[in-house]
């Protein structure tokens, strides 16, 4: 006959019955009340003997969870509910809409006829198989991103009282060990110079404000004239990534640059500095055909091989990528090891690219702007 204790680091009852081979098992019936509890436990060890099916047991509990609280719990079929959530991030970035479809869209397929069976029916088992099959095809990196927005959406599902119990939860992402991955290095100033060589106005222009401001290709292809005060020498903005208020120092040879760029006679401050790059990334909401045209401007530099951006047979977004040494983010390293070099502080470095963390932010106080001021003056001209 099913029994219910009570474990004394647990405020809930347990229940202990035996299963179809008289073996016996222990519950929690996440119930406080007693009565309740042992109503439970006389369901579970019936349960145990019947041999039912998941969803069987599932519309067991659930007709217990009404008869005892009176309220109904919710169902969904696993597609119904991803159709849902998406629906709710509606008014999230376009990019980032794209993403959590992607993501979603991925799990789906994974799970086949099961997309269309309860949410309840998903388990641990299931969220590694996901996350092991996109280890087969992609990087770390890119499989913890899908297997991020999988666990965003069961977060969710508990959250709204689909799920007693959270399965992803436990789901481990994949470590990069980067045995075999290629580190980004700084560039050279004579590979910056022949880079410079081969652009065009406005993509001088950008790599001069990646060289001396640090700041990555979607923020820098996003400032207007309203970030950029001349008269106090500052560059202000708000990065998109860490959401970091910067005001940097304008170096004197990014000046001199600035006071060469034309400006418009109506609301120039709404102007953006780079009008191309900012139509980019204003429609697609990403960055990513910026990169691709960085890239090419490093193959007519020499300086990196001429690749295809859109491949297939498992290659490119859905392939494992090696990291490329040299992109537009290597303008970030190359601007933290030239203050490194001229002996600017690692705290003043650290604040002036606005590449701080939580860590950092525990090693040093308030950084003046004096000494941000001479940390920009370090950079040498181009």
């Amino acid at each position: 006959m099913a029994s219910i204790w009570k474990h004394p680091e647990s405020k809930y009852f347990f229940a202990k019955f035996r299963d179809k081979d008289g073996r016996y098992r222990n519950a929690s019936t996440r119930s406080t009340n007693r009565k309740e509890a042992l109503k439970l436990a006389e369901e579970f060890e019936a349960v145990a003997n019947a041999r039912r099916t998941a969803t069987q047991c599932r519309r067991v509990i659930a007709r217990l969870h009404a008869e005892i609280t009176g309220e109904v719990l919710p169902s969904s079929s696993v597609r119904a509910f991803v159709a849902n959530w998406l629906n709710e991030k509606a008014g999230t970035a376009k990019a980032t809409q794209a993403f959590y479809t992607s993501s979603t869209s991925r799990f789906l397929a994974h799970l086949g006829p099961l997309a269309d069976d309860e949410l309840s029916m998903i388990s641990k088992d299931h969220l590694v198989a996901f996350r092991n099959a996109l280890m087969a095809r992609l990087s770390p990196k890119a499989t913890n991103h899908y297997l991020k927005v999988v666990k965003m959406l069961f977060r969710a599902a508990k959250r709204d009282g689909y799920l007693v119990d959270d399965p992803s939860e436990f789901v481990e992402t994949v470590k990069d060990k980067g045995h075999d991955r290629k580190r980004r290095r700084p560039f050279t100033l004579d590979q910056i110079r022949a880079v410079h060589a081969v652009a065009d106005e406005e993509w001088r222009s950008m790599i001069l404000f990646g060289l001396y401001t640090g700041q990555r290709i979607g923020d820098i292809s996003r400032l207007t004239w309203a970030n950029v005060d001349l008269d106090k020498e500052q560059i202000r903005l708000v990065t998109r990534k860490t959401g970091a208020v910067l005001a940097i120092p304008i170096a004197a040879p990014l000046k001199a640059h600035l006071e060469t760029l034309p400006t418009p006679d109506v609301r120039p401050e709404l102007a953006p500095l780079h009008s191309r790059a900012f139509a980019i990334v204003t429609e697609q909401g990403r960055s990513g055909t910026l990169s691709n045209q960085f890239a090419d401007l490093l193959a007519a530099a020499g300086l990196r091989e001429k690749k295809p951006h859109r491949v297939t047979s498992g290659e490119g977004r859905d392939g494992r990528r090696e990291s490329e040494m040299l992109s537009f983010h290597s303008l970030r390293h190359t601007a933290v090891t030239v203050l490194k070099e001229a002996g600017i502080p690692h705290a003043v470095v650290q604040k002036l690219i606005g590449h701080e963390s939580a860590q950092m932010s525990e090693l040093y106080t308030t950084v003046g702007e004096e000494s941000l001021v001479k940390a920009a003056a370090a950079f040498p001209v181009l």
